[in-house]
């Protein structure tokens, strides 16, 4: 198993930070970038490899490639995301179909989240799941989080930004533990997802994937501190939480 990261996305309500740099790139502890802190956490838990998905100034990203190997013990590949300006993220996960083949661990590039997240997720392994998504059910919601509704032994049966909060069983955080065998389904889904409209979330692949038939597990992460940086005030609170982690 590797870590995965999406990191391609241009993050413009983040200016301007993000007219030189990707939105993984932002600082949010001096130095540290949100990217540092998720290849942080992957080292922890003991990966060695990590694939990112790059786009949007993409070329800072290669620049720093051997300093972070370096710094976090890790073999990193650099994954091209050609549309990255154009489409949404369902085509980004796409772009890293060989790589879901060895196993991941995926982290959006703009989530702030402490390694008991990803530890979570190991330690949920072994009863037969496919894809585990890291959920907080502790969070009140508002319109602008991914969503997610479960039933009882079956998974998720819905997960989208649409929908009441008050229907919800948690929010998907943006990180998730993906088996091999997951890969050539989940790729179809996500072909499906883009080609139906270039602008859906991966997460609307994962839906097609339940649609299909296909389980989806979740993961309770319990009372823990992230947030999904979009936009100044998230990153305010990102660097608030992030000098703890």
């Amino acid at each position: 198993m590797i870590g995965l990261v999406l990191a391609a996305g241009a993050g413009r309500r983040l200016r301007p930070y993000t007219d030189t740099l990707p939105k993984a790139l932002v600082p949010v502890d001096g130095d540290t970038t949100i990217l540092d802190l998720t290849l942080k956490n992957f080292a922890e838990i003991g990966l060695t490899e990590v694939a990112i998905v790059v786009g949007y100034r993409k070329e800072a990203v290669y620049a720093r490639k051997e300093a972070l190997e370096a710094k976090y013990g890790l073999r990193i590949t650099l994954v091209d995301n050609d549309k990255a300006e154009e489409w949404n993220n369902a085509y980004s996960l796409w772009c890293a179909r060989e790589v879901l083949k060895r196993g991941v661990i995926l982290a959006n590039g703009d989530t702030v989240h402490p390694v008991s997240v990803e530890k979570t997720l190991l330690a949920a392994r072994g009863k037969g799941q496919k894809i585990i998504l890291a959920l907080d059910t502790v969070k009140q919601l508002a319109d602008e989080e991914m969503k997610v509704v479960t039933a009882e032994g079956k998974g998720v049966q819905k997960i989208t930004k649409l929908m009441d909060p008050a229907e919800a069983t948690g929010e998907y955080i943006g990180v998730t533990l993906i088996e091999a065998e997951a890969a050539e389904e989940l790729a179809d889904a996500l072909k499906a997802t883009f080609e139906r409209d270039p602008d859906l979330y991966y997460e609307d692949g994962y839906q097609e994937l339940v649609n299909r038939g296909f389980t989806v597990d979740v993961e309770p992460i319990g009372e823990v501190s992230w947030v999904e940086i979009d936009n100044h005030d998230d990153l305010a609170k990102g660097r608030e939480i992030a000098c703890r982690y």
